[in-house]
C-alpha cells in the first residue's frame, strides 16, 4: 500500500468495486452519479493488448507498436534517484526530469532494455493521443462500447512507461482509466481535500495540471500537517491487467505504475456542452479581480457568485421575460460567442 509517512496509521478505504460482467456499456455514465470513484474489474479483459501483456512485456510492446505510425511523441525521462516521481527541483521553479521528442519504438526499446534493473531511469510517455499515434488500435478490439451520447466527444489517450509516479493532481473531465499491461495503484481524494493536499505552482507543472507538493513516500507531516486529514479521506484502487477505475472530474488522483512495463488507456469525457469555457479561466480571472480585495467585499461577491453561478440556474431569470434574459439564460453556441466577445472587450480595456 501507499506509504503516507513514517508512523502514520493508514486509515483509507478501498474504492468500491463492481464486476464488468454486471455492468453494461450504458451503465458506465451512471457509475459516477454518486460523485465517487468505482473500480470495474475486468472491464478491458477482452482487449488483445491485455492478452498480449499476459505473455511478456516484449510481446505487449510488439503488439502495440504494430499500430504505431512513426510520429515523434514526447518522452519524459527522470534520473534513478527520483524514484520514479515526476516532480520539481528544490526551487519548485524547474522540473526535475527531461522532456524530448522521441520515436516511440526506440523509446519503448529503452524501457524493455531496463527490465529488471533496480537503478534504471524512469521512462514515461504520458497522455498521448491514441488514434493519432496508434491508428487502428481501437478498431482491433481495444476499445469500450460507449454508446451513450455523452461520450460523443470522448478523448482517448495512452500512457506507457516503467515504474513511474504521477503526483496527485486533478483533471477537468470524468475518466475511465483502463490498465492494459502491468499494474497501477490509484490513490484518490475528493475535491474538497484540495487545501489538505498542498497544491504547487500554477506553472510550470509536470503534466499540465497543478500537483500536490506532498511526497506520498514520506509525507513530512511537520511541513504538511493537514495532509493527515487528506489521508483519512483517501480511497485506494489496486488495478491489474484489464481492470479499470471510473472517477468524476476534479477528484485528485495519485497514480503509481507498479511493474517494469505498464500501459494504460484513458477515456475522458465531459457532460458539459462543448461551447462552455474552462472553469479554470474563471479561477485565473478571479485571482486578477477578486482575491486581493478586502474580506468584506469578497464575502459580498461570494453571495453574488452563489446567486448567479452556484445556485439554481433558473433563479436569476425566474422574474425576467425571455427577451430580457441575455446571458443570464441558458447558453447556446451563439450566446456563448457573444458572452466571450463581451469578456474580451472588457479584458482589453
Amino acid at each position: 500500500m501507499t506509504a503516507f509517512g513514517a508512523g502514520r496509521p493508514i486509515t483509507h478505504r478501498t474504492v468500491r468495486e463492481v464486476d464488468a460482467k454486471a455492468v453494461g456499456a450504458d451503465d458506465l455514465t451512471t457509475l459516477i452519479v454518486g460523485n465517487e470513484p468505482v473500480v470495474v474489474r475486468g472491464l478491458a479483459r477482452h482487449w488483445p493488448l491485455v492478452d498480449a501483456g499476459r505473455g511478456t512485456p516484449q510481446a505487449a510492446a510488439a503488439y502495440l507498436l504494430s499500430f504505431y505510425n512513426g510520429r515523434p511523441a514526447a518522452g519524459y525521462t527522470a534520473a534513478p534517484d527520483a524514484g520514479g516521481r515526476y516532480f520539481y527541483d528544490d526551487t519548485l521553479t524547474q522540473l526535475a526530469f527531461d522532456r524530448e521528442r522521441v520515436q516511440l519504438d526506440e523509446y519503448l526499446g529503452r524501457i524493455l532494455a531496463a527490465l529488471g534493473r533496480a537503478d534504471t531511469p524512469s521512462y514515461y510517455v504520458g497522455s498521448t493521443d491514441l488514434d493519432g499515434y496508434f491508428p487502428g488500435f481501437t478498431n482491433a478490439g481495444n476499445d469500450l462500447q460507449l454508446a451513450d451520447p455523452c461520450f460523443a466527444g470522448v478523448v482517448k489517450s495512452i500512457w506507457i512507461g516503467n515504474r513511474t509516479t504521477a503526483a496527485a493532481h486533478y483533471d477537468m473531465s470524468n475518466n475511465i482509466a483502463c490498465v492494459a499491461v502491468g499494474a497501477r495503484r490509484f490513490t484518490l481524494f475528493p475535491p474538497e481535500q484540495v487545501a489538505n493536499l498542498y497544491p504547487g505552482p500554477l506553472e510550470p507543472t509536470p503534466g499540465g495540471q497543478v500537483v500536490s507538493l506532498v511526497d506520498f513516500r514520506d509525507s513530512d507531516l511537520v511541513r504538511f500537517p493537514n495532509f493527515a486529514q487528506a489521508v483519512d479521506a483517501a480511497q485506494i484502487a489496486e488495478l491489474g491487467p484489464g481492470d479499470a477505475v471510473v472517477y468524476p472530474a476534479l477528484w485528485w488522483h495519485h497514480v503509481e505504475a507498479l511493474a517494469d512495463f505498464n500501459v494504460m488507456v484513458n477515456f475522458w469525457w465531459n457532460d458539459a456542452p462543448a461551447h462552455l469555457d474552462s472553469p479554470m479561466t474563471t479561477v485565473l480571472h478571479g485571482m486578477l479581480s477578486l482575491r486581493d480585495r478586502p474580506d468584506a467585499e469578497k464575502k459580498a461577491w461570494a453571495a453574488l457568485f452563489d446567486y448567479y453561478l452556484f445556485g439554481p440556474a433558473e433563479r436569476p431569470v425566474a422574474h425576467l421575460p425571455a427577451a430580457a434574459q441575455g446571458p443570464l439564460g441558458r447558453l447556446d453556441e451563439t450566446a456563448a460567442r457573444r458572452l466571450r466577445a463581451m469578456l474580451l472587450s472588457r479584458l482589453n480595456r
